[in-house]
């Protein structure tokens, strides 16, 4: 009996981390923070793509911007709703890292190099954007 209830045991640990590891990975709603003024901006929603990782607006929180045109974008996005736009193109799994993507910057029409990390929270998403060496880092809260 001893022997059965400490297997049990074991099999309830076994299935928690499971679910524990499973949960920690980038796919899913993120709340966007501006670096600089702690505003919530839009909800981008991570998803993986023909083996890659993009992340698209799928929200967009002030109700002042909700129909808000991509004035500022070029090609075929050029003023297309920037709900819905695809922000972050074509990212790697690296290590702990997602890396040799992009993205792009609706507000100021710029692309940048792209790093992704999971913090030691894994609620926290750090998005960093690359110029050349230098970088502005964002953290991105997880929506449940």
């Amino acid at each position: 009996m001893e022997l059965r209830r400490k297997n049990n045991i074991l099999a309830l640990l076994v299935l928690l981390l499971s679910f524990t590891v499973s949960s920690q990975n980038i796919f899913g709603k993120w709340k966007t923070v501006d670096g600089q003024t702690g505003e919530e901006k839009s909800i981008v929603e991570i998803f993986e793509k023909n083996g890659k990782v993009f992340g698209k607006i799928v929200e967009i929180l002030n109700p002042k911007h909700k129909n808000a045109l991509c004035e500022k974008c070029e090609g075929e996005e050029k003023n297309q709703p920037v709900l819905g736009l695809e922000l972050i193109k074509n990212m790697e799994e690296v290590g702990d890292y997602y890396k040799r993507g992009t993205i792009f910057d609706p507000e100021y029409g710029k692309k940048f190099r792209c790093r992704l990390l999971l913090t030691d929270d894994p609620n926290i998403l750090q998005v960093r954007g690359y110029v050349a060496f230098l970088y502005a880092t964002q953290y991105w809260i997880r929506i449940e």
